[in-house]
């Protein structure tokens, strides 16, 4: 076996087992997660997921279950990527989701999505105004996780 192929297991490994096993979640994205919470009065939840459904971590209200609420905002991003690029021919940032019981907000960050949940009464310009740079923020802390395995093969090729 390469040490390519090797690299790229053990990278797979180890991002599958966040999804699925549910060890500890990333903690610098759950503290960004909580954060955001403490942020923005009557926002009653949030949760990263990878851009295919694997849950990365969550702040969640106990009765909400956070696999599946990762396997649905991975579907409704996925939707709106194509919606955006169908109708615009651009990239896609946020789709905001008005319900009578509270909103769903999902913004895109690199290679995950933050999906945040809110009451009918929350402030929605507040919301994005937090939100966005929460998302910007996990995404930057996501991004070594997919940048160092690059970079090691990089030297390694070379």
């Amino acid at each position: 076996m390469t040490t390519r192929k090797k690299r790229l297991g053990e990278l797979m490994g180890r991002l599958t087992k966040v999804g699925m096993s549910g060890p500890e979640p990333n903690a610098a994205v759950l503290t960004e997660l909580k954060a955001l919470r403490d942020r923005v009065p009557r926002l009653t939840g949030a949760l990263v997921a990878s851009n295919d459904g694997l849950l990365v971590a969550h702040d969640l209200p106990t009765h909400i279950e956070p696999n599946g609420m990762a396997a649905m905002a991975a579907s409704q991003l996925a939707l709106s990527h194509r919606l955006a690029a169908t109708a615009h021919g651009g990239g896609f940032s946020e789709v905001v989701v008005h319900g009578t019981g509270g909103h769903v907000v999902i913004y895109a960050a690199g290679w995950t999505s933050l999906t945040v949940l809110a009451s009918p009464e929350v402030n929605i310009g507040r919301l994005h105004l937090e939100s966005r740079p929460a998302a910007r923020a996990i995404a930057d802390l996501l991004m070594p996780v997919a940048n160092d395995s690059g970079k090691e093969q990089a030297t390694k090729t070379h």
